[in-house]
């Protein structure tokens, strides 16, 4: 089955579907699948990924070994 006719056959449920929870529940997983996890970050949060993403950029890392010495 092509991705056209799977897109034909949900829609057809879609439409012939009257229950307005099950509805509700496509419309929620659409538009969870559009979000955009970034913005769901606090700033912080994304202050500290850049921060982390520029320290890489410019060389600065650290081994796993190194690191799980740390954490031990």
């Amino acid at each position: 089955m092509d991705i056209r006719t799977t897109k034909l056959e949900l829609l057809k449920t879609i439409l012939e579907n009257d229950n307005i929870e099950f509805i509700q529940r496509v419309a929620d997983f659409v538009k969870k699948e559009k979000t955009d996890f970034w913005n769901e970050l606090s700033l912080a949060e994304q202050k500290e990924i850049k921060k982390g993403v520029e320290e890489l950029d410019n060389g600065k890392r650290v081994s796993y070994e190194s690191f799980l010495k740390k954490i031990s």
